[in-house]
């Protein structure tokens, strides 16, 4: 019989598509014994596996649905729990109890088997990120049957934390940038040639500079022409009215933007295109402004002046989880954005080493794609011996 994978996408918002999607046509290669089954919670996920995989011989998509009831409950529960994400699970387990593997890129998936009961069903991951957060980290990583890792740095550290084996773990690089057009497509949005800064926040309510300096820093820009700013906080911001961080015992309201910020020539807001997800605005911009969003990673792999916002009061030198905010300048105040800005034009460079030393560690890219590194990773630990994956079209 074949052996049959599954590629769950079971989010809000698409973000985390390009992270894993790669890999479903490097894996159909020409393997007579693979059957693959492509899942999506929402029509935005599965467009873009769609458009990401293309034309994958022996492959199926299939969109998971839940009843209504279950969807307008999740307006109300989302911010305690991930309740749509859950009652997809169980509201499709009859497709899921006919996979032998089950490919995911987050960890909401392993109730499969530890709630609803799919103990047969083996469970691979992949991160969506290369960050330091504390989430890269979990404990509940160590439940995955194998595990993909973006390079040396998460390798080395969950080892060591005891949350993967090397013989369970591959480091395969970063499968976002193989779904990517060529490098040098740059979009210049602004009609001058200013320099452009883009602003990225996280969501999260206790790390993200916007819920406590956000307006603040929108309303410098718009009154120093100097600059061109894109606000492209993390998609999931805009997603949710209400951010909670159980961990933080912290709970915050995502206002509405002020209609003055809109009608700023200088300002370019976006809050979920698809250049949010598919690194145009990362591209684009000169300087990166951000707090705790691993898109830092994928800037930097130009290197380019990045500058931090403190928005927390984080004590944050000898604290593991902020590792990136060496990587520029820390700022804590507008007083202090406005120095690193004034820096970031005068020495572009001055953390170019820095930059670039940690990115490798991070993000281990080689001549073959990430993609197919995942899938010779995955054949080699099913066994399937007679799986010959290939490249997407761009590496052939």
């Amino acid at each position: 019989m074949p052996h049959r994978i599954g590629f769950l996408f079971n989010h809000d918002a698409a973000h985390q598509v390009s992270h894993l999607a790669p890999m479903i046509p490097a894996l159909a290669g020409t393997a007579d014994d693979v059957e693959i089954e492509v899942f999506a919670s929402t029509e935005e996920q599965l467009e873009m596996v769609r458009e990401i995989a293309g034309d994958t011989p022996r492959c199926q998509f299939t969109l998971l649905d839940v009843p209504l009831v279950y969807k307008v409950l999740d307006k109300l529960l989302n911010k305690v729990a991930p309740f749509k994400r859950i009652a997809v699970l169980k509201n499709n387990l009859d497709h899921f109890r006919q996979l032998d593997t089950l490919v995911v890129p987050e960890r909401t998936s392993l109730m499969l088997r530890e709630v609803f009961g799919l103990t047969h069903l083996k469970m691979v991951r992949v991160c969506h990120g290369a960050g330091d957060r504390d989430v890269a980290w979990s404990d509940n990583i160590s439940k995955f049957d194998y595990v993909f890792l973006p390079g040396d740095k998460h390798r080395d550290r969950m080892i060591a934390l005891g949350i993967v084996q090397p013989e369970n773990s591959a480091v395969i690089g970063y499968m976002k940038f193989d779904a990517l057009a060529e490098e040098n497509i740059v979009h210049r949005p602004f009609k001058n040639q200013r320099p452009i800064v883009l602003y990225n926040p996280h969501f999260d309510p206790y790390l993200s500079s916007w819920f406590t300096m956000g307006e603040e820093v929108l309303d410098y820009f718009a009154n120093n022409k100097d600059f061109n700013l894109i606000f492209a906080p993390h998609v999931m911001l805009y997603k949710r009215r209400i951010h909670t961080s159980l961990t933080n015992r912290v709970v915050r309201w995502r206002k509405d933007l002020a209609k003055r910020f809109k009608n700023s020539d200088n300002i370019l807001i976006d809050t979920g295109s698809p250049a949010c997800m598919d690194m145009t605005h990362i591209r684009s911009a000169d300087i990166y402004l951000g707090d705790v969003s691993s898109q830092v990673y994928e800037f930097i792999a130009r290197p380019r002046p990045c500058i931090f916002l403190n928005g927390h009061g984080a004590d944050w030198q000898r604290d593991p989880k902020y590792k990136f905010w060496t990587l520029g300048p820390v700022a804590s105040s507008i007083d202090q954005l406005d120095q690193a800005l004034k820096a970031a034009l005068e020495t572009p460079h001055a953390y170019r080493a820095e930059q670039q030393k940690l990115f490798k560690s991070s993000i281990d890219l080689q001549q073959k794609s990430s993609a197919q590194r995942a899938a010779e990773a995955y054949c080699n630990f099913l066994g399937l011996d007679t799986c010959q994956p290939v490249p997407l079209k761009k590496y052939g």
